[in-house]
């Protein structure tokens, strides 16, 4: 009799217990989607993040940062437009096409980060005053303070002063003369203006 009793309460708790499990066991909640960022502007941060990297770097050379720069301010002004037409939106189509854009301007950005141009600004004067606009125009691109065009423009002047030093020194040896040293001085003054300038007006970065 003990024997049997004890049977049928085994037998009790084997059939209870999955129904028990069941009643017990919480459902997982419905997970929520994360709500989608505006991958267009996303991506456009992101690249004038990778950009104003390798200007500090001097992975991109003043030549580089202008040409990708002006590719840039033209998709920004294409992204406008098209938003201008579609009540501040982008039609899928349009999404479409400024991705494949991004897409070929970030290949071009990964190029000219990672091929044999480097900006190299020597330890003196000049090259230290090369170095610190450098800096600062890449702190004008993290802030935003300085649009794609902006940058593009300042860049082509950096270009022009860095080609002179270069062929001033070929001429002299690799070194600098005096009027060689006031004439870049002068150059370099206009720039420094140029990009206060751009750091302070109202124009800004689209976000």
């Amino acid at each position: 009799m003990t024997r049997t009793l004890f049977a049928l309460t085994l037998a009790a708790v084997a059939f209870s217990g999955p129904a028990f499990a069941q009643q017990t066991t919480t459902p997982a909640p419905a997970t929520t989607p994360a709500p989608q960022n505006n991958t267009v502007n996303d991506r456009r941060t992101d690249q004038q993040d990778r950009i104003a990297n390798g200007v500090q770097s001097g992975q991109l050379t003043a030549g580089e940062t202008k040409n990708i720069e002006g590719r840039e301010a033209n998709l920004n002004r294409e992204i406008h437009d098209d938003r201008s037409a579609d009540d501040g939106k982008l039609t899928a189509q349009e999404r479409q096409q400024v991705n494949h854009q991004q897409n070929n301007l970030s290949k071009s950005i990964y190029t000219d980060k990672h091929n044999a141009n480097i900006a190299h600004y020597g330890n003196n004067e000049i090259g230290q005053r090369r170095e610190n606009q450098q800096d600062r125009i890449a702190q004008g691109i993290r802030s935003g303070q300085m649009s794609t065009g902006e940058v593009a423009k300042t860049e082509n002047r950096e270009q022009g002063i860095n080609e002179q030093d270069h062929a001033d020194r070929a001429a002299d040896g690799g070194k600098l003369t005096g009027r060689d040293k006031v004439q870049l001085n002068r150059q370099l003054n206009g720039a420094s203006r140029q990009i206060h300038r751009q750091k302070h007006n109202a124009v800004k970065a689209p976000k």
